[in-house]
This record gives C-alpha cells, structure tokens and sequence, in this order.
C-alpha cells in the first residue's frame, strides 16, 4: 500500500536590517506567518550593528541566524547611518549566500520556499536570484515611500539639483504630491555616498518577485489602487499588503515598567506620551526647549528621555549611550542633560523615564491622549492601531515624507510641529502645539480621525480581513512556485 507523503511546511528566510524597527516587523511577520499558515522561518541578522536583542522571545517554528561581522574600518567617522547598513549588507552577501546554500541543501528541513529581504537590504535580493530562490523585498515602511524609492533612479537621471531645491512638489501616482525637501533624507545630498546607494536601492528592487508592505487599505487606497494598476502593466512587481504589523498588548514584563503604575493614576485621554523612537536624538538645545515647553503647556506628560546629541539626529539608532562627545560614562543618566530642577517642577504632572518605556502598551492605555512622536512608520502604526492622536516632529529617513502623510486630510492623525529656520523647536511652539493637540479643536478633530482609523487598522488585521487575504495570497504564490519551479507566478492578490 503507497504511503501518503506530507510536503514540509513552507520555510521562508527572512533578512533584517540593523535597527530595532526593522527587526520588531521581521519578528510579528514571521509569527504571523507561523500562526495563521504554519510556515517556518530563518530570521537572519546582522553582527555588525546588531539589534538581536529584540527576537529573544520567537514562538515555535522561527529560528534565527547572524551573519559574521565584517569590518567597517574604512569608512569615514561621520558616514551616514545609512551608508554602514548598505555597506555592510553588500559585505556580508558571501556569508549570506553560504547560508542560503546551506539550507537550501536541507530539503527534509523543508529547504527554502521563498527568500524576503528587509527595505535596506535589496542588494542580497540578487543573490536569491542566483540559487534559484523566489525572493521578496519586506517593506517595513509605507508604501508611498517605496514609491519614492522606485522613483529615486529617474528623479537622479532627471534632474541636477538638490531635492530640496526642486521647483515644484513631486506626483508620483496614488501619492500625495511631496515637496523635494521631503523625500527621504538620504537623497538630500548628491554629494553623499548614501545618495547612489540609495539610488541603486529603488533598481534593486526592480529584481524582487513582489513586496510586502507593512501598511493597509484604508491608509493608503488610492496608493494601493494606482499601484496595482503599474503591477498589471508589468512596471513593477505586485505588492500586498499584511499591515498593520504591530505587536499585541501582551508583554508581562513590559506591565511592570515604572511607568505603567504612573498612567493608572492619571485621569482619561490627560497624558501626552513623548517618545522619539528607538532611533531618534534630539541636541542639547532642544532637549531643554521640549522641556521647558512641556512645562509651559500644562499638560500631564510621560517623556521618554535619551542621551542629546549635536551632530545626529539618528546617534542611538543602534543603542547605546553615545554623545558626540563620544561614549557618555556607564553610570551616566540622560535625565541629567535635563534643565536643573525640571524633574521636579513638573513632578505633579509629568513623569521622565530614561531610553525606554513599552511604547504599544502606552499607547494602549485609556490615560494617554497623544503622542509626540518623530513619524517613525512603526510608531504611526501602533498610534493608528491603539486610535492615539499625534504631534508630528520628523528628525530623519523617511519620516518628514511620514509626517505629511499623517497630517494630510486624508489621514488626519497629526498636527504638525514647526521648526525655525535652524531647525529648533522653540519652547512656545511646544507647549502651543502641545495644548492644541491635548485640548484644542484640531485636536479634537485629530482624536475622532484616530478613533476612525483604529476601527480601520482592526477591520484590516481581522480574521478573513484584509491583510489576512494578502498574506494568504502571497503563502499561495510560494506553494505554487515550489510545487512548480518552472511555472511563473499566478497573479493576483497584489496591491
């Protein structure tokens, strides 16, 4: 009697980039992907500029993998963040392509169905390609950002100024047309090495078989429409999109953060979260304007505080307590670069805590009523998600082209802050933006936009919703290509 035999399940790798938010979404793609259609994955990272720490917890079925460290020596001090990812994404190919080798060699394992690279990793996707191996870019952004990127090589072949120097905002189809000073900050300066690697970028991922996108149809439908249309004629590969991508309220250890007890004893909607990211820092000068504006403002506040720094916007990207003096001491506070006494001042209504707090449980928690936030697309996302209103003040990547959509009056989420001309925040623009959003009219326009698109976000993530048609239809693309290697992809599903 012939004996059944059981296909292995689906085994998918997966590439992060450096940065914490790169891999969080790598991490909830991949237990989704366990959860709801049992495909096992390799999440692999990176030693160089590691931000492992954040897969300690992976359930059943998703390993992990580090490529060896390769040297960045000669790389000028001050080379863009941007340029040391991309640098050391195109170092570590040879180890990548040995592992890739290595599972693929492991067919009882399941071998390797289909190959996904984060955003900033595009330039492994070739080397998928050369094994054979169906390979996806993993857009951990909103998809009108890959739209700009796609654009980039044209906007570089097209035009010889500056972006910001453009005469006119850029449309770009679906898209809300952008001035060129916000478009992403590693195409504002022709004259920086990141400026051709992320133009060589938006070719690369010409040579994806589609891109997965960490967004969802309410937020960004007419982009989604017109990409599908560009799909259709075989301009670009299809798109879907599984987002939101936002971690579930659920972390006991997170429940136990000094902060948590603090928002219990505040009264509904009062508190405005103040958070730059995992990435972000703010100089020296406007660490003490946010303060004394947040003191002026009156407003309760929880502000997560990191180390100033003068010279990068982006200095604790990858972790750590550095300054642009150098390393700040190991027993260094970042709440000491705070104005004398402030702490205390505003004990009555506001709380510091230094680095971290649990952002998605603050965010979900009934006493916060707004979040200044740098328009990280994580942090746009879990505000949408928990229906939190935003003040928007983008410090870098992508996140001016964030801030505008989030501000638009088709998402309606943010108030916008204003910078002077050296691009300071004053104190009275703080505490101003801050009443308006917590107490003002907008904001209360803004609150009822946020209860809307939380409805949205939830709709899109439910079970049979959206997102969940997406990722199935992309599961069904790799099952197809593996029962038939030699058979194109079945359209369909895409954006």
């Amino acid at each position: 009697m012939a004996h059944a035999v059981h296909a292995p399940a689906p085994h998918v790798v997966v590439l992060a980039s450096p940065g914490v938010g790169h891999v969080a979404p790598v991490a909830e793609l991949a237990t989704r992907l366990a959860a709801l259609h049992g495909v096992t994955s390799t999440i692999v990272t990176y030693t160089n500029l590691s931000s492992a720490a954040s897969l300690a917890s992976l359930p059943p079925g998703i390993s992990t993998a580090a490529l060896p460290e390769v040297p960045l020596d000669d790389l000028p001090a001050g080379a863009h963040i941007g340029t040391r990812i991309v640098t050391v994404v195109q170092r570590t190919l040879p180890h990548l392509r040995a592992l890739l080798r290595s599972l693929l060699d492991d067919a009882p394992a399941g071998g390797v169905t289909a190959f996904l690279a984060d955003m900033l990793c595009p330039a492994a996707l070739a080397v998928a390609g050369e094994l054979g191996v169906p390979c996806y870019v993993f857009y951990t952004s909103s998809l009108m950002s890959l739209v700009t990127l796609l654009y980039a090589p044209e906007l570089a072949r097209t035009t010889t100024c500056e972006c910001r120097d453009l005469p006119g905002p850029v449309a770009l189809p679906g898209c809300l047309p952008l001035h060129g000073a916000d478009l992403v900050e590693p195409l504002q300066e022709r004259a920086d090495p990141v400026y051709g690697l992320f133009v060589d970028m938006g070719l690369d991922y010409l040579l994806s078989d589609g891109f997965i996108v960490n967004t969802f149809d309410a937020l960004e439908h007419e982009t989604m429409e017109a990409f599908r249309e560009l799909s259709d004629k075989g301009v670009y590969p299809p798109a879907y999109a599984v987002g939101p991508l936002v971690r579930s309220v659920s972390d006991e250890a997170a429940k136990h953060h000094r902060c948590v007890p603090w928002l219990d004893e505040q009264p509904d909607g009062s508190v405005l979260y103040v958070c730059f990211g995992s990435g972000g820092t703010l100089s020296t000068l406007q660490t003490a304007e946010l303060a004394a504006g947040l003191e002026a403002s009156g407003q309760r506040f929880l502000w997560v505080v990191r180390f100033p720094n003068d010279k990068d916007s982006s200095a604790c990207y990858f972790g750590g307590k550095t300054t642009d003096h150098g390393d700040a001491d190991a027993d260094d506070d970042p709440l000491s670069y705070l104005p004398e006494g402030f702490a205390e001042r505003t004990r009555a209504v506001g709380l510091v805590v230094p680095e971290w707090a649990p952002q998605v449980e603050v965010l979900g928690h009934r006493a916060v009523g707004g979040f200044l936030t740098h328009c990280g697309w994580n942090s746009a996302l879990e505000a949408m998600a928990a229906g939190v209103p935003a003040l928007a003040w983008p410090l870098f990547a992508e996140q001016r082209m964030n801030a505008v959509k989030l501000a638009s009056e088709h998402v309606g989420l943010a108030l916008r802050v204003n910078a002077r001309e050296d691009g300071v925040v004053p104190r009275e623009e703080v505490a101003a933006a801050a009443r308006e959003l917590m107490v003002g009219e907008k904001g209360a326009v803004a609150r009822e936009r946020a209860r809307e698109l939380r409805a949205e976000a939830r709709k899109a993530s439910a079970p049979g919703g959206p997102a969940h048609q997406a990722l199935a239809a992309v599961v069904d693309r790799w099952k197809c290509a593996a029962a038939s290697p030699a058979v194109g992809d079945a359209p369909g599903g895409g954006l």
